[in-house]
């Protein structure tokens, strides 16, 4: 089996696994980690390519995280930020068995626009990124951080935070990140929300600039899941506004005990 990079934290009776975005790795949740390690024990995941599971052979595909973290967690309450939330709601699906709630923060059934999904990123937003990429690895990650800032209150400081956190544990591989482009240009979880049988939270960002809030409340209409959207956030929230993140997860905590 791939060697998979996951922490474990706390001690509490709620398992709950955290599955990080594109780029970034699973330090970046310390203020949330910090929120919950009191009450709950945490798993805290570092996606294939990824920080300590750079070296991981893994592709950066839904269903292969989803069922490998799986198979190394307790069932679990799973929360999956931005490109995360695309395994956490894969893994929902498919291995509801492991899955006892689902918190869907600043994540997306589908990332890209289309024609009739107009709650995404534009499709050559996503194809730019892969050409910069090849171009200039750093300084294309760093823009990508300011749009994932972009528009918060906090934007300032949750900037100067993710650029701390961004190769703390060294750069992700290439591979995976255009791996990662791909996975959020294509997949399309929207038909299957209905499936869902676990609760579920879509936690948005009024301010987001790269997942529109709206698209989350659709979803969560969806799957008859809860809705919190938080005023003031864009799309790292757990950066500035971790308690009401923790809020607005609390009718899930007592799932994954």
């Amino acid at each position: 089996m791939p060697e998979l990079f996951i922490e474990k934290r706390g001690r509490g009776a709620a398992q709950v696994v955290l599955i990080h975005g594109w780029a970034m790795h699973g330090g970046v949740f310390a203020p949330l980690v910090t929120a919950l390690e009191a009450r709950c024990t945490l798993h805290v995941v570092d996606l294939p390519g990824h920080g300590r599971s750079r070296d991981c052979g893994l592709p950066l595909e839904a269903g292969a995280c989803a069922r490998l973290i799986a198979a190394r967690t307790p069932p679990a309450l799973w929360l999956g930020w931005s490109l995360g939330g695309l395994v956490a709601l894969t893994a929902a699906l498919e291995h509801a068995q492991q899955v006892r709630a689902l918190a869907m923060l600043c994540a997306s059934p589908r990332f890209a626009r289309g024609e009739d999904w107009p709650h995404g990123v534009e499709r050559e937003v996503i194809a730019q990124l892969g050409r910069d990429l090849d171009r200039d690895y750093r300084g294309t990650l760093e823009r990508f951080l300011a749009l994932e800032t972009l528009g918060s209150e906090r934007a300032r400081e949750e900037l100067r935070q993710l650029r701390a956190d961004l190769y703390a544990r060294g750069e992700p591989d290439p591979r995976v990140l255009h791996e990662g482009l791909a996975m959020l240009d294509a997949t399309d979880l929207r038909a299957r929300l209905p499936e869902l049988t676990r609760p579920s939270a879509w936690i948005a960002g009024r301010r987001d600039r790269l997942i529109p809030w709206a698209g989350m409340a659709w979803s969560a209409e969806q799957c008859e899941g809860g809705f919190a959207c938080l005023e003031h956030a864009g799309h790292a929230p757990f950066l500035g506004y971790a308690d009401a993140v923790v809020e607005a997860l609390e009718p899930l905590l007592a799932e994954a005990a």
